[in-house]
């Protein structure tokens, strides 16, 4: 019961947080980014509590804890984000989807035990982890960036888009971001190989093939960046289907075989 209490303070902390930066497209004024920040890292903070205190302290890696772990991680990052570079409204997309799927784990999910992992594994997990939340962030990101590209395009220059950073800094932020992710991805295959006993079996096949497909067309974008100077357009499409597929290899084939076929993995 304390915990389910405390998942709906999170909750309502993470859409306060959204409600605030979201300020703006609701024609309230400015965003209301110090505090939404303060209320999120105090969300951040209660989730950290929520997983260790239903999941035993332990990495559990079925569907719905999956999920509530990667939001946390993205949402972490997205606070660490903004503590270098001022992308608050980046907030707006990660904070809800944050509370629906904290929502999912704490109230709708069977109960489930972690599975006990060698710490090989577990550093393998944790690298995927991080891969995944920088590259969400990055995908976040070229939202912001197809969003204000249009607007500008279209000379649509609403209150909303005076409150995101300029156009040049949220291009070198997402290029950082998949940069840095795409080392992590690669880090994660690397340890893949290293310590997971059969990496085409386990139910992993699908998993390792979609996220060499992930890593390939994440590969792509940063050569054609650093050779041909992708942008814009290209660079949005290009990261959101690298993320689609990596989403697919991450919780694709777990959701099939945990919500479908009732198979643990």
């Amino acid at each position: 019961m304390a915990l389910h209490v405390l998942a709906l303070l999170a909750i309502a902390l993470y859409l306060a947080a959204a409600a605030g930066l979201a300020r703006p497209l609701l024609g309230g004024g400015q965003p209301l980014n110090r505090l939404a920040l303060a209320l999120a890292g105090s969300a951040v903070l209660i989730h950290a509590g929520i997983l260790l205190g239903m999941h035993r302290g332990a990495l559990d890696l079925h569907f719905f804890a999956a999920l509530s772990l990667v939001a946390f991680v993205v949402s972490a990052l997205t606070l660490l984000v903004n503590a270098s570079r001022p992308v608050a409204a980046l907030g707006v997309i990660v904070f809800p989807l944050t509370a629906v799927l904290l929502a999912l784990d704490s109230f709708l999910a069977p109960a489930t035990l972690p599975q006990p992992m060698d710490w090989q594994i577990k550093l393998h997990v944790t690298v995927a982890l991080l891969a995944f939340g920088v590259l969400s962030i990055a995908a976040a990101l070229a939202i912001l960036l197809a969003l204000q590209e249009r607007a500008l395009r279209h000379r649509q220059l609403g209150r909303w888009l005076r409150a995101l950073p300029p156009l040049t800094l949220t291009e070198t932020l997402l290029f950082r971001l998949i940069s840095a992710g795409f080392v992590l991805l690669t880090l994660t295959l690397l340890t893949g190989v290293l310590f997971v006993d059969n990496l085409f079996g386990q139910h992993l096949a699908h998993k390792t093939v979609l996220s060499i497909g992930a890593w390939l067309v994440f590969g792509v974008l940063l050569y054609g960046r650093w050779r041909h100077g992708w942008r814009g357009t290209r660079a949005v499409n290009l990261t959101l289907v690298g993320m689609a597929v990596l989403v697919l290899a991450f919780f694709g084939s777990k959701a099939v075989l945990e919500l479908i076929l009732h198979r643990g993995v």
